[in-house]
């Protein structure tokens, strides 16, 4: 990086220095890990040297954590798409079913949150749309953190709740459906063109629940695309300046995988390929009556334990989902 021209050409140098920062975070992990394995391996032989019964299950516990951060690291490595180590932005759609399915998007949206709480990762809701009783309809969420979209593009697909409804004074069992989009938060060194003359701005009051406003100005922004015919909406800050700023970020992450998934299709139907990229199949069920169980469609993976799933516990479906593919 101090050669002779190696700025010149800023883009090519950018690149390079991002490269290098991975490579050394790959090294800095495993020679943490080394040290520790190192550390273990003393206090372990001083253990067994004294007879240390108490300290030979605390090297047992702190080489099951050892064990634990090597399976996390070995697990990254896996994880070599062009978009993985980035930030992620996860949107969430109440299906049809009215109160029943604004519930259960909200049980979602809390799910990823105790999620990202869980792995240490900054979260930020852009958009917020209440639902009419309960629950919401759509929300925008921001997760910050290293590969926040590698682990969290497993989730995309259409999530499915069977449960005794709170909302039926009967009792009975309902299923209610929600959806989940995952894209790549899009950095600003990455070029995403968006021609101001393509955009109509919109701005309007935002709603509470049962559509009441809650602001007196039109602070909630709303942008279509006339392209693609994307339209994003932001509506979460008091600020329209702020949700301008939040819209036009989750436009520029849409636009970039709309172009990206264009591009997959065109290489596919080019060499013949019939793959159809889909984001409306069904990919897991969460059942909480007449028993608990999870199960992830796509792997077959089961978890007896709903409740530990919707409070967060996902990284056994995220790996067995990201490993068979």
């Amino acid at each position: 990086m101090a050669a002779p021209g190696f700025w010149d050409n800023s883009e090519r140098a950018q690149t390079v220095v991002e490269t290098v920062k991975v490579q050394k975070r790959w090294v800095d992990q495993w020679a943490q890990l080394h040290r520790q394995q190192k550390e273990l391996a003393e206090f372990l032989q001083l253990a067994e040297e004294e007879d240390d019964e108490q300290a030979a299950r605390e090297v047992e516990k702190e080489l099951g954590q050892l064990e634990h951060g090597l399976s996390e690291i070995e697990f990254q490595h896996t994880l070599g798409g062009v978009d993985d180590r980035k930030d992620a932005i996860v949107n969430i759609h109440s299906g049809a079913g009215g109160t029943e399915s604004q519930d259960w998007a909200q049980m979602l949206m809390r799910m990823y949150l105790r999620w990202a709480e869980r792995r240490e990762y900054a979260t930020r809701v852009l958009d917020l749309q209440p639902g009419d009783e309960a629950g919401i309809k759509n929300v925008t969420v921001e997760v910050q953190g290293e590969f926040a979209y590698g682990y969290l593009k497993a989730e995309i697909g259409v999530h499915r709740l069977v449960r005794i409804s709170p909302f039926d004074a009967n009792k009975r069992r309902h299923t209610s459906f929600a959806s989940v989009f995952v894209y790549p938060e899009v950095e600003d060194a990455i070029e995403v063109e968006v021609d101001p003359s393509d955009l109509r701005v919109d701005t309007f009051r935002a709603s509470g629940a049962g559509g009441q406003h809650v602001n007196k100005t039109d602070s909630a922004v709303r942008i279509t695309h006339l392209p693609t015919g994307i339209v994003v909406q932001c509506q979460a800050e008091r600020s329209q300046h702020r949700n301008r700023e939040n819209a036009l970020k989750v436009l520029r992450a849409r636009l970039y995988q709309h172009y990206l998934e264009q591009e997959m299709s065109e290489k596919a139907e080019r060499e013949g390929q019939k793959k159809k990229i889909e984001w409306g199949s069904q990919i897991r069920s969460y059942v909480l009556h007449p028993y608990t169980m999870v199960k992830d469609h796509r792997t077959d993976k089961e978890i007896g334990n709903a409740q530990a799933v919707l409070d967060g516990e996902l990284d056994d479906f995220i790996q067995a989902y990201l490993t068979s593919h």
